[in-house]
């Protein structure tokens, strides 16, 4: 961690859902939104992008600390609540920055009012279907393998989640699991509307790509480059799924210079 990156924390109420946020930074306004395994507070990426943006990071409700919502039943509702707290939080123009799960989330959200985004970046975005291949199923291996197969190496997960992570970790990550079967479940892990709703998106979007993901096959991101009007890609060799915790410095650099951080 950054020493000279101060991070607030605050819970927001938002929908009857008592939601955790971590903000830090200054200038246009940056939300990221995290992987369905949730992550970790401390994270070099998020240190570097907070250098030039304000950055906002929400806990998704149901996945960690964040109150969970028993009315939720789809990605949509998150990504309805994610507009909500942009307009509680007096936001009006964002870049949206999506992770995996968090990806899908950010997808939805630039349909629903995309004169609203600044601009848009899509990390191994879950919320399309594969058309070769298909997305892991949490439901066939273990939460800790789930995890595993995120990174490229074995020594990359070790170097964030540690060789054996704690018994609280692997809570929070069956929490995570369970709250993704509550949410995306059928059809798992992608809409059939998306798609459709993407051709609109004017919004200049970049698509990034771990080339050795294990999670989301690489055919999903040449669904979303089709679909999206104004998209171009990028693929970073040597890393898997988490290319946020795998190649920090360089998705830092990607968005950086992408978005225009002020």
């Amino acid at each position: 961690m950054n020493a000279g990156v101060s991070w607030e924390e605050t819970t927001v109420p938002i929908a009857g859902t008592a939601v955790r946020v971590r903000r830090a930074g200054s200038g246009r306004p940056l939300l990221i939104l995290h992987h369905d395994f949730g992550s970790p507070d401390d994270l070099p990426v998020y240190d570097a992008l907070a250098a030039g943006f304000a950055v906002i990071r929400p806990e998704h409700p149901g996945f960690g600390h964040s109150e969970r919502p028993e009315w939720m039943r789809s990605a949509r509702d998150l990504a309805v609540l994610y507009r909500l707290l942009l307009g509680e939080l007096g936001i009006d123009k964002a870049t949206l920055l999506g992770l995996g799960f968090g990806g899908w989330l950010a997808a939805e959200m630039a349909t629903m009012a995309p004169a609203d985004i600044d601009r848009l970046v899509l990390v191994g975005a879950m919320g399309i279907q594969p058309p070769e291949g298909y997305i892991v199923d949490q439901a066939l291996i273990g939460y800790l393998d789930y995890a595993r197969a995120a990174f490229h190496t074995d020594a990359a997960f070790a170097a964030v989640w540690g060789a054996e992570p704690s018994n609280d970790q692997l809570e929070l990550w069956d929490i995570c699991r369970e709250m993704c079967f509550r949410i995306a479940w059928k059809p798992y892990m992608y809409s059939q509307t998306l798609p459709n709703l993407l051709q609109s998106m004017q919004a200049e979007t970049l698509v990034v790509w771990g080339e050795q993901d294990r999670i989301v096959p690489i055919s999903a991101c040449e669904a979303y480059m089709a679909a999206l009007p104004n998209a171009r890609q990028v693929t970073v060799a040597g890393c898997g799924h988490a290319v946020d915790m795998e190649k920090p410095e360089e998705l830092a650099r990607l968005v950086t210079e992408f978005a225009g951080a002020a």
